[in-house]
């Protein structure tokens, strides 16, 4: 892949509005959107968008998260609403998180950002008129990664807390991953001979220890999220086998996931796409709606 295409993908730019040609691409022109913020980091606020469908709500959402390379950038609602698109006009509630992005915080701190913003979500499900045990999550690369982390480390909260945010869960009903690494610790950039495309990611400067510590492939355990793994046959960022070992490790622990290759997409899905996104859907029909 061309650098100026890698980096678009990173960056989290890669969902443009022709990648959903075909897939639902009607605007749910009459839905409502604010900006919540669910916490605070060294005095910033940290946000998601909160998207209504037109459509009738089926009592359940889909979360998104905003991060490409660690890189979680904001842009105006009206663009991150039309990747979650599909997702409204099938009634879901949408949700697109941005976390406290490299290179000033780390992947663990992303992992723990998103932790809150689902506590939050969850705790307020009343208030966005969803069921909590109905939430789902997606994102692409860095994203998937990080879907990945929220289905095998979800917790039930901690009840010794005095914040109620605190005590309520982190859980997700299912997750979808595209095109995710599952184990980071062969792209740190302390790995012998790392090939230079990795360098341009900050986040992956870390130690084997810290590395093992966000790697999603080693907290697979029998009650993790239902979880739909797609990866690029060509992928030369992220190679399909990231991919494979967790769907793997998740069948064999008896964890509900699939697994799916296009072989002739790289790390953008290219006109798989389309594909990709029909796919999640129907998997959060099956396990989320």
């Amino acid at each position: 892949m061309p650098q100026f295409a890698l980096r678009i993908v990173m960056l989290g730019l890669v969902f443009t509005p022709s990648i959903f040609s075909g897939v639902q691409a009607q605007d749910s022109r009459k839905s409502s959107t604010r900006e919540v913020i669910y916490g605070h980091k060294d005095g910033l606020a940290m946000t998601f968008d909160y998207f209504e469908p037109s459509v009738k709500p089926n009592g359940s959402a889909v979360v998104f998260i905003v991060s490409g390379g660690w890189f979680s950038k904001y842009a105006p609602p009206e663009q991150t609403k039309f990747l979650l698109n599909p997702f409204l006009n099938a009634g879901y509630k949408g949700f697109a998180i941005r976390h406290g992005s490299s290179p000033k915080y780390s992947i663990k701190e992303a992992v723990e950002d998103l932790r809150l913003a689902i506590r939050t979500i969850r705790h307020d499900a009343k208030d966005y008129g969803i069921d909590p045990e109905h939430i789902g999550m997606f994102g692409m690369s860095a994203g998937g990664h990080l879907t990945l982390m929220l289905a095998t480390t979800g917790d039930d909260g901690d009840s010794q807390m005095q914040s109620s945010v605190s005590q309520t869960s982190s859980r997700i009903a299912a997750g979808v991953a595209l095109v995710p690494p599952s184990d980071l610790t062969g792209y740190i950039w302390s790995t012998p001979n790392l090939d230079r495309q990795y360098r341009q990611f900050p986040g992956l400067d870390m130690s084997k220890k810290e590395a093992e510590a966000v790697s999603p492939l080693n907290f697979v355990t029998k009650d993790d999220a239902p979880c739909l793994i797609i990866s690029g046959g060509k992928d030369t960022l992220v190679p399909p086998e990231q991919g494979r070992w967790i769907h793997e490790k998740m069948d064999k622990a008896g964890v509900e996931s699939n697994y799916i290759v296009y072989e002739k997409s790289g790390h953008g899905l290219e006109r798989d796409m389309a594909s990709a996104v029909t796919e999640t859907l129907n998997w959060f029909n099956k396990h989320v709606k």
